[in-house]
């Protein structure tokens, strides 16, 4: 059965693990709850009467959608929907056009299948399936509009060529508005589905014979993979806009593509995502090289994705995976009080053996130091180098500890707030990034917006794994346990090594959640809108809930809302209001008067839809981060973000919670200053919301997990529910400082 988990492992190593509209003035007049703040507010600003009482969202409305969705158009979403890998089928773009429509009943949605993955055949496809989706609505007043995308999937094998992954969005579907062709991302992406993925699927029809019932769905993905092969590549050097439609185009770097896409001239969005994914993102991977002239364009990338299925990437840490020595050599940092690497944990472990085998305290000393430089060497792979290890030896090392649902393996020098934070001195002109936020699912099995009700955990996120013991025998393999660890820095990634083990499958599947979602202040319900709106930046993500929040910059003049950027002379002044979601009624509404059917409903939305009661959960607080961005390359991250800043705890009330504050530093502080908000909501249960439900000795140190597996060994009916607190980020208001 080899053959099983030598194709698998082909398309691991390219993607890792990949993993109704409410109008606001329906709440424009909404009295005050008021809040109870941890510091009192000035009476002069309390008592002053201008513009910045007018009431929230008279003119515009708050539309919810997901901004990353992948059907089995995507290989990754191919293999999972496999019987093997306990799939249910396939689900073309058609079944995430319903489950949007009337599952989670969002306003918008985007398509975004891997690129890598899209021959002009399917491309074509795809456009022509989009169009679909959008052919029964009004377009002036539309129920849902479907937006045309693709994500481009890089990978680097270092830190220093890894740049990740970006979702590219368009605003128009219409033949001759839209490219002839995906971009996707060349090097390991590009090379390993046409050149390895064709030839090694064939090793599926022995598979396809022992499950005869389903042989077509393996033979399906045979024929999906020898079209990649087929396909011819663009020839390179000839412009984007000057290729024909019968090609495959790849770029390797965001210069690349962002030139491409330059060169199209198409209304076009491009969103990063999974920058702290630390699954497949090297060690040291940070956003410090993207934010070169070259490689960063601030009219294009204006959006970030601050959570999805795969968990948060907003928050930042100092402390890192791997550290580099003076020659430049990765090594093992020492364990902190907030943080144990993984390197670390692998020395504990093969130390632990040695005493354990009657070596003495010097020699196993001298193996946990051998193990954690072998560990470090290999990067995201470092654990297989622990022969014998079980995943729950690995305790919580890697994690973030203190961090609201964090991906996986976190990589902090990725994260949202650590993006904000950096400054580029490399031109004349300090360059920074400049992006609104979102949140989406990244669900690969066409699903838009799945955070609505926390049920399903198999259905509703990324969880999956092999379906009989034996197989996944196969695809985890465990060693004879001894006590040193092996080297494997001269040995190929074959076998276990470029499948599903070097990407820690099992122990990942603790992390994902049922997603996040996109929100944006539109002026309308319409495509144009929708679109004005999120290149506004007037946006914000919350972790599934569909909280309503607004955060404005305000004077006596004018009211600039999240998203903008300025410049003062003065100290600012913000208002920020937050409504809790409606709690969730079983079932979905009445459907009798569409054209979707009872069997439909079962078999999209599993009988569960968005259903809204006339409760809202609370809002338990907002809290405040500033970000004092650098203005010197030897200015220190960590001291330039302070999370939180300010937190106002808040009544309960279901008119949700209104405050208002004062920056009385800026001034005196003098210098640029990003603001953005967070709106808690009171506790509720969360899919994987306890990540690897650790139980912690006195110390406050993780002694044993309770993993949440992606196979057979979780009861499918347990949803590894946890109390969390869902919650709302605003999109930043970018102030620069006007010295008078």
């Amino acid at each position: 059965m080899r053959y099983i988990y030598i194709l698998f492992g082909t398309v691991f190593i390219i993607f890792g693990i990949y993993t109704a509209g409410i109008y606001l003035d329906l709440y424009g007049e909404l009295e005050s709850p008021g809040a109870s703040v941890n510091s009192e507010l000035p009476k002069s600003l309390v008592e002053k009467k201008s513009i910045a009482q007018k009431s929230f969202g008279k003119e515009k409305q708050i539309l919810f959608g997901d901004t990353h969705v992948h059907t089995t158009y995507s290989t990754d979403a191919f293999l999972w929907s496999l019987p093997i890998l306990n799939g249910e089928g396939p689900h073309p773009i058609s079944d995430a056009c319903d489950f949007a429509r009337f599952c989670a009943n969002l306003d918008f949605w985007v398509s975004t299948d891997h690129a890598e993955a899209l021959t002009p055949r399917k491309w074509k496809s795809i456009k022509e399936a989009v169009r679909n989706c959008n052919n029964p609505t009004d377009p002036e007043e539309p129920d849902l509009v479907t937006f045309l995308g693709y994500e481009w999937t890089q990978v680097g094998d270092s830190a220093q060529n890894h740049y990740g992954h970006k979702n590219v969005m368009f605003r128009d579907v219409e033949e001759g508005k839209v490219p002839l062709r995906a971009i996707g991302a060349g090097g390991i992406a590009t090379n390993g589905m046409r050149n390895t993925l064709p030839e090694q699927s064939k090793q599926m029809r022995p598979v396809a014979l022992l499950d005869f019932e389903n042989r077509h769905r393996y033979f399906n993905f045979i024929a999906f993979a020898d079209e990649l092969g087929t396909s011819k590549l663009c020839p390179e050097g000839i412009p984007s806009s000057q290729l024909g439609d019968d090609c495959y185009e790849f770029a390797n770097t965001p210069k690349e593509l962002f030139s491409k896409l330059r060169d199209l001239n198409i209304p076009t969005i491009v969103i990063p995502h999974g920058n702290t994914w630390g699954f497949y993102t090297p060690p040291n991977s940070s956003l410090d090289k993207q934010l070169t002239s070259e490689f960063n364009d601030n009219k294009l990338q204006i959006l970030f994705e601050v959570m999805s299925g795969h968990g948060n990437s907003e928050e930042y840490r100092p402390w890192r995976a791997l550290t580099n020595d003076v020659n430049g050599n990765l090594v093992c940092p020492k364990p902190t009080e907030d943080y144990l690497p993984s390197c670390w944990r692998a020395g504990e472990i093969i130390e632990e053996r040695c005493l354990n085998n009657g070596f003495s305290n010097a020699e196993c000393a001298l193996r946990a130091e051998e193990a954690r430089d072998n560990y470090a060497v290999m990067g995201v792979a470092g654990h297989l180098t622990v022969p014998g290890v079980q995943i729950e030896d690995w305790l919580d090392s890697g994690q973030c500890k203190d961090c609201y649902l964090p991906s996986f393996n976190y990589r902090p020098a990725g994260s949202a707030q650590y993006g904000l934070a950096i400054s580029n001195f490399d031109q004349n002109k300090i360059s920074r990034f400049n992006f609104g936020f979102i949140a989406s699912s990244d669900n690969h099995r066409a699903r838009p917006g799945t955070g609505y009700k926390e049920i399903d955990r198999f259905v509703t996120t990324e969880a999956n794994g092999p379906s009989h013991e034996y197989i996944a025998d196969i695809l985890y393999p465990v060693d004879a346990v001894t006590d040193r660890s092996v080297d494997l820095r001269d040995q190929p990634l074959l076998g276990l090594r470029a499948g599903f083990g070097s990407f820690e499958a099992e122990r990942e599947a603790s992390f994902f959640t049922t997603g996040g979602l996109a929100a944006v202040h539109s002026s309308g319900r319409d495509r144009e809108s929708i679109w004005a709106g999120l290149t506004r930046k007037e946006t914000y993500g919350t972790s599934g809930d569909r909280i309503l929040l607004w955060f404005d910059l305000v004077s006596d003049e004018t009211i600039l809302p999240m998203g903008t950027t300025t410049t003062l002379a003065d100290n600012p002044r913000f208002r920020v209001k937050a409504v809790g979601a409606f709690e969730q009624k079983d079932g979905c509404p009445d459907y009798s008067s569409t054209n979707i059917s009872q069997e439909e409903l079962e078999r999209i939305c599993k009988n569960e839809c968005y259903n809204p009661s006339d409760v809202r959960k609370n809002i338990s607080r907002i809290e405040v981060v500033k970000i004092t961005p650098q203005i010197s390359n030897s200015e220190s991250v960590e001291n330039l973000i302070k999370d939180a800043w300010k937190t106002f705890e808040c009544k309960p009330s279901q008119q949700g919670c209104e405050i208002e504050f004062e920056d009385y530093e800026f001034t005196e502080n003098s210098r640029d200053t990003i603001y953005y908000v967070r709106a808690i909501q009171e506790p509720s249960p969360v899919v994987n919301g306890g990540n690897l439900r650790c139980t912690y000795n006195e110390k406050g140190e993780c002694i044993k997990v309770n993993i949440c597996y992606g196979d057979s060994r979780t009861d499918k009916e347990d949803d590894c529910l946890t109390l969390s607190e869902e919650r709302a980020w605003s999109s930043p208001i970018y102030i620069n400082y006007q010295q008078i």
